[in-house]
């Protein structure tokens, strides 16, 4: 791979830019934000499912920026609740809801049907758009389970709930390595890393 590529990360959540960060930092690349090109405003979110709005958003910036642009779509499934909120968790319960917000309506649903499982993954889908091609997709996902309240006070999002067995605790009681071992966006982006390591984008 040259070592003159800039690619752009499209997306504006901070705590999502610094974990791609140290995903990506050994690799011989300029990583750009959206904070390095003129002002694009955001596409509207419409696929049904992380991939399609992960290649929506990919191909959106990477034709208005002139850059080959890695997108990503990222969230929390939960069975009980029919996969919600899914596609909409950046959005769940409204735009401007807090995170301790969405955690309440979400045990208010949950206690709604005590005995369903609480089963639940974090989805992370990501694709690379250069030219006006799809160049890669890949999907990570990390399985485990609502905990029964939220803890833990690292990470970000939704990780207070997500409880992940193998470590006995939510992704927000472990460090931020453990998390990223394991994690929906780790695995994405050690993917999209080895990819990149062997690409000419």
């Amino acid at each position: 791979m040259r070592v003159t590529h800039r690619i752009l990360i499209a997306t504006t959540n901070r705590d999502k830019l610094r974990e791609i960060r140290e995903l990506l930092g050994d690799l011989p690349i300029t990583l750009l934000t959206l904070d390095d090109v003129a002002a694009i405003a955001p596409p509207e979110e419409t696929g049904l499912t992380f991939a399609d709005n992960a290649r929506l958003k990919a191909e959106y910036y990477a034709a208005h920026a002139q850059l080959p642009t890695v997108a990503e779509d990222s969230g929390l499934v939960i069975d009980a609740l029919n996969g919600e909120p899914g596609v909409h968790s950046a959005r769940f319960l409204r735009p401007d809801a807090t995170y301790p917000e969405r955690f309440a309506e979400i045990y208010r649903r949950l206690d709604e049907q005590p005995d369903a499982p609480r089963t639940a993954r974090f989805v992370c889908a990501v694709t690379v758009v250069a030219a006006g091609a799809v160049l890669f997709e890949t999907i990570g996902t990390v399985e485990g389970e609502i905990a029964d309240a939220p803890r833990g006070s690292a990470g970000f999002g939704y990780d207070p709930i997500f409880y992940y067995p193998p470590y006995g605790m939510t992704l927000a009681e472990v460090s931020q390595d453990a998390k990223l071992a394991v994690a929906h966006r780790g695995k994405a982006f050690r993917a999209l890393a080895e990819w990149l390591r062997h690409s000419a984008v």
